[in-house]
């Protein structure tokens, strides 16, 4: 290391470890070190942000490496610029000649440049008799060449963040694209389901959005977009999914008709068997009251202008009219539905089925698909499953489809809901239920 190019600064400028560093890193500058003087200055541009200097600054660094004669600062080299802050404003667009010190003190501390102070803090150079530089005394460029590969390294970084930026900013706006036209096109169409209350949330998420976003502004509203789009693709495929299969919804309704609607089903007898009830009243004892509360409360259901689907009286029976599970066993199991509920809580089954509703519609359930769950299992039951898919809901690509298939396969007699609520248990393990 030379040391015998250490310096300190002239006046009452103190010397400080900083300054005594980055003098002994431009010290240890490889002997064939070199970089184009401007290659390094257009990295300097871009790492600006990391390196907490000014544009103004980089004006006054700019006016000072033209100053140097050659292109490229090489280590064999003094790399000393002396201009008067007079020559330094003509060249810096006039700049005035105090603010010229303050930007120039702003560089130094950044380790950009180091003085190199004359006896009387003058800038200036003494040639020897063939007019060659012998000394000179003003501002090393020599901790440019030092940092040379920081500087580039943190540019780069800088363009891959602006790149990214870039990128994100780009699938926010077809992310709000894609919502406004979707939304637009359920309204036109007529397509079930609360599509107001979708433009609310759309219109939530960029209700704080600032104009001038972070990349952690942006990241977050691009996942909420995102959420909102899944949903409303998962809504309106499930609708575009049942129109075709269903075709004619009323022909279907007759092709499950039982052609003696007064005499129950085998399968209805082999029920009333099990349980020593009258298959007569075996839907009016087991569903009660609460199913034709959420009858009135659940839009989607006989209200709307939809029709009501009437239960299938033909095929399996198994899964119909199933007794509920007692409440504080399901608000066990299913503990995030209770912030769907009035006030935040949950204190009977009419609370319950009004919570599922509102989460149905929040995870993209259908009311097609809902409706014919609550036929299936009856509302109580019903509302249970969209409390245990709301537990799952990080797991689950598609909560409507997830639903049709759960209650499909209670049709043909191959799901109980009482694993599925054991196992929420198990996997809540022991807490405090948030009931009303």
């Amino acid at each position: 290391m030379q040391l015998d190019q250490i310096t300190t600064p002239f006046g009452r400028r103190s010397m400080t470890y900083a300054m005594l560093a980055d003098q002994m890193t431009a010290a240890e500058i490889d002997e064939d070190a070199s970089v184009d003087k401007w290659k390094i200055y257009q990295a300097l541009c871009e790492a600006r942000p990391r390196l907490g200097i000014t544009d103004r600054a980089l004006a006054v660094l700019s006016a000072l490496i033209s100053f140097y004669p050659k292109a490229e600062l090489a280590a064999g080299d003094s790399l000393i610029v002396f201009p008067s802050n007079a020559q330094l404003s003509r060249r810096a667009n006039g700049m005035a000649e105090q603010t010229i010190r303050r930007h120039l003190a702003v560089l130094v501390s950044a380790g950009l440049l180091t003085r190199k102070d004359s006896a009387n803090g003058k800038r200036f150079a003494r040639r020897g008799r063939a007019g060659e530089i012998d000394e000179a005394f003003g501002f090393s460029l020599k901790p440019l060449l030092a940092r040379a590969e920081e500087i580039a390294q943190l540019a780069a970084e800088v363009e891959a963040e602006r790149l990214h930026m870039r990128r994100m900013k780009e699938r926010l706006t077809i992310g709000r694209r894609d919502v406004i036209k979707l939304i637009e096109t359920a309204l036109e169409e007529g397509a079930a389901g609360d599509w107001l209350g979708v433009q609310e949330q759309y219109r939530a998420i960029f209700a704080d959005y600032p104009r001038k976003p972070s990349l952690e502004a942006v990241t977050a509203a691009l996942d909420e977009i995102e959420f909102l789009r899944e949903n409303i693709l998962n809504q309106l495929e499930s609708l575009v999914k049942t129109t075709k299969s269903s075709g004619n919804a009323y022909e279907n309704e007759r092709h499950k008709q039982n052609s003696k609607p007064d005499s129950p089903s085998e399968s209805e007898l082999a029920l009333e068997k099990r349980r020593g009830g009258n298959p007569d009243t075996l839907e009016q004892n087991e569903v009660g009251p609460a199913a034709r509360e959420i009858k009135s409360a659940a839009p989607g259901m006989g209200q709307g202008g939809h029709a009501e689907k009437t239960r299938p009286q033909g095929g399996s029976e198994a899964a119909f009219g199933q007794k509920p599970f007692p409440l504080g066993m399901v608000l066990s199991a299913c503990r995030e539905i209770c912030d769907y509920g009035p006030g935040g809580a949950i204190g009977s089954w009419r609370d319950l089925m009004g919570a599922a509703v509102v989460v149905r519609s929040m995870l993209g359930v259908s009311p097609s698909a809902y409706e014919e769950a609550c036929a299936v299992f009856g509302p109580e039951n019903a509302a249970t499953i969209i409390a245990c898919i709301l537990e799952r809901a990080g797991h689950i690509n598609s909560a409507g489809g997830y639903l049709r298939d759960l209650t499909s396969r209670a049709e043909r007699g191959e799901f109980s809901l009482g694993p599925m609520l054991m196992a929420q248990i198990r996997a809540n393990g022991p807490g405090e239920r948030r009931a009303g």
